[in-house]
């Protein structure tokens, strides 16, 4: 089973495992997590919780959960994540290296945990042949902002999902607030949506 790099360490890698029989002593399992909870360590707990996702993926219900919860523990970074993983299983998220045009409009760093949503130039184009821009919400990876000319890779999540199936790893794409370019990326990975809208009832948590 996949293992997650715990960041919470600070000397060696530590890492998430859901399977006590086969966590090493390294490792940390879904006891320890437990363990936290029971020391009223919240957001360590969390923490380990949203590292199991990036392993492989988890289901809506998990995400849920886990962002009500935050919200509950007024954990505003987690909570902020959780809901966007939500919105990754509903709507697919696609990652790409995107570096900003250093000469572009904005003069401000552009934040980086999915308040930004950004128009996309992805190759689409309107009935008279124009092109099409596309809506997506934007999370900077490990990064609290982006600075203008910076680069980092980012996660991208459809507002309409319809119109991104044409994009493969390796395309490259542009970034507008404008009309103008304001970056430009390059995709590594397309993750489609894993939920369907009539598959249960939508909760209202995310």
């Amino acid at each position: 089973m996949p293992l997650v790099p715990h960041r919470c360490s600070p000397t060696r890698p530590r890492l998430v495992h859901h399977n006590e029989e086969v966590a090493t002593e390294n490792d940390v399992s879904v006891g320890d997590v437990w363990d936290y909870l029971a020391h009223d360590e919240w957001q360590i707990a969390v923490s380990l919780l949203e590292e199991l996702g990036d392993g492989r993926p988890l289901p809506l219900a998990f995400w849920e959960q886990l962002a009500e919860a935050a919200d509950r523990l007024g954990l505003e970074r987690s909570a902020a994540w959780c809901h966007w993983r939500c919105t990754e299983v509903r709507n697919g998220v696609i990652r790409a290296d995107l570096t900003l045009a250093a000469e572009a409009r904005r003069r401000t760093p552009i934040p980086g945990h999915g308040v930004l949503r950004p128009m996309w130039d992805i190759g689409n184009l309107s009935p008279t042949g124009d092109a099409s821009v596309s809506i997506a919400g934007l999370w900077v990876e490990d990064m609290p902002t982006l600075e203008p000319g910076g680069r980092a890779t980012v996660r991208l999540v459809p507002f309409t999902p319809a119109h991104w199936t044409h994009v493969e790893a390796g395309r490259r794409i542009t970034m507008h607030e404008d009309r103008t370019v304001a970056g430009t990326a390059v995709v590594l990975e397309v993750r489609p949506p894993r939920w369907r809208a009539d598959a249960r009832p939508r909760r209202t948590a995310c």
